[in-house]
Order: structure tokens, then sequence, then C-alpha cells
């Protein structure tokens, strides 16, 4: 078997990309995200071609929806932790801009190795680096590949409209502050539905 596959149908990557950058646009308004925060992604390229996840991976894939998130969180100030497979433990590839006190481990992906969305996001961060967890703002899982163990707690589910990339299922998450202290507790109405837009 190939190590990667290729997908040389240019209209097919241009639908990706807009697959992934709506569902991106979506996530920001639907999850009231701000500058600062970030969004862990996992995604499989397989599924995203209707493959099995981890069956086919295809680079082209991979930087088609890279490129399409990232011209939706850029702009404003988000920041993407790419989740790689379970061949590095979900390890994380974060640009060192975006670190808060997660501590460096030294692995570089490649698409069999880590796949072909966290290969891509490596490829295209200025000071790309690994962790080995981090705890986000939201998530997006593009194909199955359980980002749980990277969001913050609480996390409450966002359905988007746009829930495919390709022929991807994707699913969607925003977090909030945990609700401690029982009945006689008073709470901040505000943060409800998300963290502080000061954060």
């Amino acid at each position: 078997m190939a190590d990667t596959h290729k997908i040389e149908n240019a209209d097919l990557l241009g639908v990706i990309q807009k697959n992934a950058y709506d569902a991106a646009t979506e996530l920001i308004s639907e999850a009231n995200l701000h500058k600062g925060q970030i969004v862990v992604v996992g995604c499989s390229t397989s599924e995203t071609v209707g493959k099995k996840v981890g069956s086919w991976s295809v680079p082209e894939v991979g930087e088609a929806i890279f490129e399409g998130l990232q011209a939706a969180f850029e702009p404003k100030g988000i920041h993407i932790a790419a989740q790689c497979c379970e061949h590095l433990n979900r390890a994380i590839i974060i640009d060192y801009s975006a670190l808060k006190n997660e501590e460096i481990v030294n692995v570089v992906p490649k698409p069999k190795a880590g796949g072909s969305f966290a290969t891509a996001a490596y490829k295209a961060f200025s000071h790309p680096v690994a962790v080995e967890s981090i705890k986000a703002d939201a998530g997006l899982d593009i194909g199955g590949t359980l980002i749980g163990m990277h969001l913050k707690a609480v996390a409450v589910p966002v359905r988007l409209k746009q829930n495919k990339v390709g022929e991807a299922l994707v699913i969607a998450a925003r977090v909030r502050p945990k609700f401690i202290g029982g009945e006689r507790a008073n709470y901040d109405e505000t943060l409800k539905d998300g963290y502080p837009s000061y954060q």
C-alpha cells in the first residue's frame, strides 16, 4: 500500500477547502470565539474522500482543509491546534505563539504518522511545535477523530449547518465554565454560553 494518495481534481479540492472555511466561520459565530482562543481540529483526510479513517492519507486534502480553516480563523486571531492521528497518541501541532504553559515535545508529523492535516499545519505555521495535550476553547472533528481529550471542561455540542467536509462528517464543540456550588449558588449569566471575551 502506498504511503499516501493523490487527488489532482482541483475542483474537488476547492469544494473541500470551502466546506472547511464555512464550517470554521459557522463555529466562530455559534461559539462566540474571539482573538487568542484555540480551536482543536482533528481531521481524517481518508474520511474526507470517502474512505475508511486511517486508510487513505491525502496530503493535498490536508492542505486544502488547513487553508480553508486558516482563512476563517487567522483574521480573527484564533489559533488552530492540529491533532495528530493515533500513531502519535493524538499529540497537537500548534504555532509557538499560541502556547500558554504547555510543554513542547519533539516530533515532526508525516502523513502516515501524524496525519496529512497535522503535516499541513506543521508546514504552514511560522514556528510549529508539538505538545502532548492542550485545553482548547472549541473543536472541529472532521471524520470521527475523537478530539474530546483536548477540550476544556465542559464541552458542549455545536450543531453546524455545514456538517460535512467532503464526505467526512463534522462534529463541533465549544466549552463553557463548570457550574459549581449547588442550588444556593449565584451564577454569572454571561458565562453560561462560553468564556469571557477579555480572556
